[in-house]
């Protein structure tokens, strides 16, 4: 089928034909429009309330006149189908024979019946538009899944570099025991004697370097350093003088004492 040569066999009747008016002129090019939608298959199934809108056709009664007018002219066929849900057919015809076989395919079977035509056209330029809808909305939703995907590579990858991080941190912050030399060297840099290294290792040697007997200790300098503190307080004048005031309080009683007698 070539177009243009069927369009320009139009307009060279349109010259010649007295009885076209713009009307007529615009409701032929807007089934033509509809037939090449169709890939020029016969028939094509309109709906009027499409049809009008593409050729600016307002009122029904000049719709159906120049329908009418078209179809007794040899324009084409028409057949309507009385029926809201279901588009009329039209045929349409070579222009310079007025036959309508010669406007199909040679690769086409036309099927002429009511019952086989096909969808009208507004029908199928919703289903058009919806499966574009349709791409629409898979294109973005494979693209939000490739953005997720890729979040997710990409905090999966941040959370495994924090706890390479946090391990090497860990690692490079894990206590490790000190043994009585390195005690008793830090003990003599504060000036205190190596019996107190001693004592503090001996006590922390004996609970697994434990704080309070429950925290795993971490600094054991700053823990030698408050066992110092600790022990001058503990080895002053004034705490020695306490101790010695202290005395263990015994219950007095009288070894007479007649346990008949009511408290």
């Amino acid at each position: 089928m070539n177009y243009i040569k069927h369009l320009a066999s139009f307009f060279e009747r349109v010259v010649t034909d007295d009885r076209l008016n713009p009307t007529h002129i615009s409701m032929y090019v807007s089934l033509f429009q509809f037939w090449n939608a169709n890939r020029f298959q016969n028939p094509i199934s309109i709906s009027r309330n499409e049809l009008m809108k593409v050729s600016k056709i307002s009122a029904k009664a000049t719709y159906h006149k120049c329908m009418k007018e078209l179809n007794e002219w040899q324009y084409l066929k028409y057949k309507p189908s009385y029926n809201p849900f279901k588009g009329s057919l039209v045929y349409l015809f070579n222009v310079q024979t007025g036959d309508e076989q010669a406007l199909i395919a040679h690769h086409t079977k036309i099927e002429t019946s009511i019952e086989q035509a096909q969808e009208p056209y507004i029908n199928i330029y919703k289903h058009y538009k919806q499966n574009s809808i349709n791409i629409d909305k898979q294109t973005k939703k494979i693209e939000v899944q490739n953005l997720n995907g890729l979040g997710k590579k990409e905090k999966s990858s941040a959370k495994k570099e924090r706890d390479v991080i946090s391990n090497d941190s860990e690692k490079s912050h894990q206590f490790k025991e000190p043994n009585l030399e390195q005690v008793q060297e830090y003990f003599d840099s504060k000036k205190f004697p190596p019996l107190e290294a001693e004592k503090f290792y001996n006590y922390f040697q004996s609970n697994g370097w434990l704080i309070g007997g429950r925290t795993k200790m971490k600094n054991w300098k700053a823990a030698a350093n408050n066992w110092m503190l600790n022990a001058q307080k503990f080895n002053s004048p004034t705490s020695q003088r306490v101790r010695r005031a202290i005395k263990p309080k015994h219950l007095q009683t009288n070894q007479s004492k007649n346990y008949n007698e009511p408290l």
